[in-house]
């Protein structure tokens, strides 16, 4: 009984982890895409796709690092960590903004993160 427990915190405890490391990384590009838009000519009608593209490289390297240790279950840890990224987006983003609804980008986005931390959950599962 012991070992299951710690088998479910390790999983909890790199699920976490993944999901830090998805939001530092989309921190970090952000801001440099931020800085690009502003000293460069980017269009800025390209930001809805790039944001896209940011969250989706995010979540893949977080559940990617995320399932490095696990060693099993990297589809179901990827989705986990991919819709939990996405869930507590969209939770900050209803409560700072009233008029927030679903979309069709946020829903884009909601498959678009479980897709992409299904992909890390297998990269990070079968890395040697």
């Amino acid at each position: 009984m012991e070992m299951v427990k710690k088998s479910e915190n390790k999983t909890i405890k790199n699920i976490c982890k993944g999901i830090v490391v998805a939001f530092i990384t989309t921190t970090v590009m952000l801001l440099i895409f931020a800085i690009l838009l502003t000293y460069t000519n980017i269009n800025e009608n390209t930001i809805d796709t790039v944001i896209i593209i940011i969250t989706a490289v995010s979540i893949l390297i977080g559940s990617s690092i995320g399932n490095l240790k696990i060693r099993k279950n990297g589809l179901l840890n990827g989705a986990v960590i991919g819709c939990s990224y996405i869930g507590i987006i969209y939770f900050i983003s209803s409560i700072l903004n009233w008029r927030f609804s679903l979309n069709l980008q946020s829903i884009i986005m909601i498959i678009v993160g479980m897709i992409f931390g299904i992909l890390g959950g297998i990269i990070g599962v079968n890395k040697s």
